[in-house]
């Protein structure tokens, strides 16, 4: 598939418009997840900001389309979808897998087009240069779902129900065979300033790892550690908006005026 034959309206969620916010936010889903995960950041941010999120394929309405299985495919059509939206320069927010994919979309930016987002914000993710050996992906579905219930970011309710899991572990398996397989390519560091979001009690990411998302910019560098694990900001809401909205103060460019 070319850049051009790309849909955003396919592959970009706007679920509170807000033309004349001071600040535009992108976000990328988790591993399994889906935009709608960001729709109670949007509520809670509207009018002040404007969020978007990026709907990969595989899931929700999408449900019918071949989930991605690798990043660098899903990082070049988010790019090509968002590439009007990142012209202004919106800050990047992605969780666990989704702060990989924000992180290779700034990357496409700076790169193909020459301008950074106005910050990156990576939550329960090591950085690129960690790397670790992982094989969930290759696991029965059993131990897929095993793993997800270690992150406690689902009610597990939900996933032991069958019909569920026929609907959500292709697209979930397709993911961790996503973020397992990946390498961060060479290439230069970032422009611009990068925030890591962490969980203390994360199985996914040591302070070490999240530390390490230093070496990734040239731009300012911030660390932001929340009482929690891997879905510490499903657990902690209203103190991760409020420190997301420091960032977005300190660092957003606002959408252009139109």
């Amino acid at each position: 598939m070319t850049h051009s034959l790309v849909d955003s309206n396919a592959w970009v969620r706007r679920f509170r418009p807000a033309p004349d916010a001071g600040a535009r936010l992108v976000c990328f889903p988790h591993a399994g997840g889906a935009a709608s995960f960001y729709f109670p950041v949007a509520r809670a941010l509207h009018p002040r900001v404007e969020v978007l999120a990026v709907q990969y394929p595989g899931r929700q309405e999408r449900r019918s389309e071949e989930p991605l299985t690798d990043i660098g495919t899903l990082a070049d059509l988010s790019f090509a979808a968002l590439r009007p939206v990142l012209a202004e320069r919106p800050v990047l927010f992605g969780h666990s897998m989704g702060a990989v994919v924000a992180f290779e979309v700034a990357r496409r930016m700076e790169r193909e087009d020459g301008v950074s987002p106005a910050a990156l914000v990576v939550s329960g993710r090591r950085a690129p240069s960690c790397r670790r050996e992982e094989s969930v992906h290759l696991r029965t579905d059993e131990g897929v779902i095993a793993e997800l219930k270690t992150l406690n970011g689902t009610d597990d309710s939900l996933l032991d129900d069958e019909e569920l899991q026929r609907m959500f572990l292709p697209a979930l398996r397709a993911d961790y065979r996503a973020v397992e397989t990946y390498a961060c390519a060479p290439g230069p560091a970032l422009g611009c300033p990068v925030t890591v979001f962490t969980g203390d009690r994360d199985p996914q990411v040591t302070m070490e790892e999240a530390r390490a998302w230093r070496e990734h910019t040239t731009g300012p560098f911030g660390l932001e550690v929340f009482e929690g694990g891997h879905f510490y900001l499903t657990a902690r809401p209203a103190e991760t908006l409020d420190r997301l909205e420091t960032v977005l103060a300190a660092h957003s460019t606002g959408p252009s005026a139109s």
